[in-house]
């Protein structure tokens, strides 16, 4: 890893060590410092910062998700898994404002976001990546990032204008935070690089790193792995649990049961818009109703 700006190769700082022997190069613990989220949390770790009670989302006659319920931890990786078309990505867009729920309600430390924006609850601490990568093409890396850092900048429309000193200090930031947040994800080398440019692992990274920069309370990632190869997703596994160590609570759409049972905390498991198990991933790789879901073998009352 480079030397950070400020010191020489005598004056290295700390770095934090890892458990987990698939985990990337240490991080340096100043870097750590910047990214980790600096916000109040009002629930203590291991508390529930999220609950999920009856959440319905209905197209038309569609019911896509059929009174789900759920509660995710602060600190913990909450897999949301099941078969295409099971309601997961759904779920996230009720949760983050893109679908307005047809019924029940998401709480974030007590605080209904229902009804609310979409760019009112990333402000409230939920932030999401997509499926299908949703990156500014023309911007390059530490651009996009910006974007996510101007969720928590003050600047009024007149301060920017006449570059007023909140601006400047708050533009420096986002250069400061914007390198660490690229540095975190592993592709500060590529930070002037447009993001239409990068390479597919590359973009993942990127949109992660810019969802972080909003300081979220809960980041929400949808299938981070897709069109990863092996070595990538091992990759991407470590990055996920240094994010939770860092300080952020995750809740993780993937497909990858490899990746999701080597990397969560507990599972939830949704199937034709209904939760049909919870638990550890020990309890869900052997949970009957799980196995029927994903393998189509029969239910004890026989129905396929």
């Amino acid at each position: 890893m480079s030397t950070p700006a400020g010191t020489t190769p005598d004056e290295q700082p700390d770095v934090i060590e890892t458990e987990h022997p698939d985990a990337p190069p240490p991080l340096d613990s100043e870097v750590a410092q910047v990214v980790a989220p600096d916000r109040d949390i009002e629930v203590a770790v291991g508390d529930n910062l999220v609950e999920i009670r009856d959440l319905t989302v209905t197209f038309g006659g569609l019911t896509a998700l059929d009174s789900v319920s759920f509660d995710i931890r602060r600190g913990e990786i909450l897999g949301l898994i099941g078969p295409n078309g099971a309601g997961k990505t759904t779920c996230f867009n009720a949760m983050t404002g893109v679908y307005k729920p047809s019924a029940g309600s998401v709480e974030l430390e007590g605080h209904n976001l229902g009804g609310r924006k979409q760019h009112v609850i990333t402000r409230l601490g939920l932030a999401r990546t997509f499926q299908n990568i949703r990156l500014f093409g023309q911007m390059t890396a530490l651009e996009n990032v910006a974007v996510g850092l101007d969720a928590r900048h003050k600047t009024s429309v007149p301060g920017a204008v006449f570059r007023s000193p909140r601006h400047r200090r708050e533009e420096q930031d986002t250069i400061e935070r914007g390198m660490a947040l690229l540095e975190f994800v592993g592709i500060a080398d590529k930070a002037r690089d447009l993001a239409r440019n990068l390479p597919y692992g590359y973009q993942r990274r990127l949109e992660i790193a810019r969802a972080l920069a909003t300081e979220p309370k809960l980041l929400c990632l949808d299938e981070p792995a897709a069109g990863f190869n092996p070595a990538e997703k091992d990759e991407l596994m470590a990055l996920i649990r240094t994010i939770r160590d860092d300080g952020y609570t995750v809740l993780l759409i993937e497909h990858d049961m490899r990746l999701v049972m080597g990397v969560t905390d507990r599972i939830v498991v949704l199937e034709f818009g209904k939760k049909i198990a919870e638990g550890s991933p020990q309890e869900i790789r052997e949970d009957p109703k799980v196995i029927a879901a994903y393998l189509g073998e029969e239910s004890d009352d026989g129905a396929a």
